[in-house]
């Protein structure tokens, strides 16, 4: 198919001919009909299918005919949620780039830099509003913006949305939009709390599944190496200097793993970045900028500072640590190896994440290819760990406080980094 065959006006077809796209993807060839229809959709994508354009070009095509309002006449009619700035900040770029051509407003806003810039944006009137939860609930409360003229509801990567804590402030947002809004689930991965929440709020949804959420990336070499926990860093390094070349994404579990990581990369003299949610925003952009520029070559990051993030010509992914969620694997390894180029994941296994390892083979149905041959292989006589009671609570427990429950004042002085 072709972009002209679907029901998309002049000026949108321009912009996507100078972007030097001629046919949809998948995504994009299934949700913009439905879309055109005004059916709720859910619908399993991962990074890198297009799934942006796939709600982004109907939308536009939806509100041409408001283009012409006079700005402060405009009222917010589409509406996306976004778990991570960065994420938005790449959706406001698309919805730039594919309403380029007509009069409609869109702005982005998120947490972590000044609301006043913001508040005088959407005083002035948009049409699409591209925001993270947080930022949008507190501008909403200082009446600076309305919900009541909304049209279409996204909300994007939910899966992520949901791990980071936010299912309370999704409700709140659903419940102040109109109730006969159209709404658009996307998420890389439908765990139970994803389908629990689209069971609530959408109106008898259009399931769109682009791919198997266990099909992992088939043009990526997949290896797996056994090793002690305290010789990751060795095995890392060796890898780095006999291996591992080009652009490299190294995946932790923690922000403390991935600062750790990035010091002792450094003092090898390695050229290396780091992204986690402790990073203010100026300091997250420098840090993508930087890798993307080609003026490191090794980026750092955790699972939730890189979703979403479009990071192209990537040579291959470390997972340093494992994670315990398996889609999450396929979703890291589906980084390297896109539009038809080759690309290498290599996972380090220690005996605290073997059951992992387990679970991700049993979702891909396939066995990842072990390497023995390496300097810091594990004793074979090494047993998995079991995690079941185990976890990340304290066990620094005073007399009568509960195991891992935060204090009042804990929670009072929490940060938000969204």
């Amino acid at each position: 198919m072709h972009f002209s065959e679907l029901p998309l006006d002049k000026s949108i077809l321009k912009a996507i001919k100078e972007t030097g796209y001629d046919a949809p993807t998948p995504i994009q060839e299934k949700c913009i009909p439905l879309v055109l229809e005004n059916k709720d959709i859910i619908a399993s994508a991962q990074t890198g299918t297009g799934k942006t354009a796939a709600f982004a070009l109907p939308i536009i095509e939806k509100l041409i005919w408001h283009q012409n309002s006079k700005k402060k006449g405009k009222k917010i009619r589409a509406l996306i949620v976004s778990p991570t700035r960065e994420l938005a900040v790449q959706i406001q770029d698309d919805f730039k780039t594919y309403a380029k051509y007509t009069n409609l407003r869109t702005t982005v806003v998120f947490g972590g830099t000044s609301i006043e810039p913001q508040k005088d944006v959407l005083k002035k009137g948009v049409d699409v509003l591209i925001a993270t939860p947080g930022r949008l609930l507190d501008l909403r409360k200082q009446d600076i913006l309305s919900l009541s003229h909304i049209q279409t509801l996204v909300l994007d990567e939910a899966d992520l949305m949901l791990d980071m804590g936010f299912y309370d402030d999704v409700n709140k947002i659903v419940k102040v939009c109109p109730k006969n809004r159209q709404v658009l689930l996307f998420s890389a991965t439908m765990p139970k709390k994803v389908l629990q929440l689209a069971n609530v709020i959408l109106n008898n949804p259009e399931k769109v599944e682009v791919a198997a959420n266990s099909s992992a990336a088939k043009n990526v070499n997949q290896l797996l190496y056994y090793v002690p926990r305290k010789k990751k860093l060795e095995l890392c390094l060796h890898l780095l200097r006999n291996t591992v070349k080009g652009s490299i994404l190294i995946f932790r579990r923690t922000k403390f793993g991935v600062d750790k990581l990035e010091s002792s990369l450094k003092k090898n003299g390695y050229n290396v970045t780091s992204l986690h949610g402790d990073k203010s925003q100026s300091a997250r952009q420098e840090a993508l900028n930087k890798f993307k520029n080609n003026d490191v070559n090794i980026l750092i990051a955790t699972d939730v500072a890189a979703r979403g993030i479009d990071i192209n010509s990537l040579d291959a992914v470390i997972n340093f640590d494992l994670p315990n969620i398996p889609e999450t694997y396929v979703h890291r390894i589906g980084r390297t190896g896109r539009a038809g180029e080759s690309g290498n994941a290599y996972s380090f296994c220690g005996a605290d994440e073997m059951n992992y390892i387990k679970t991700i083979q049993q979702l891909i149905q396939k066995k990842i290819e072990l390497v023995e041959d390496h300097p810091y292989p594990m004793d074979k006589n090494t047993k998995a760990i079991n995690h079941k009671g185990s976890g990340s609570k304290s066990t620094n427990t005073k007399p009568g406080k509960k195991k891992g429950r935060k204090s009042a004042n804990s929670k009072k002085n929490k940060k938000r980094w969204y």
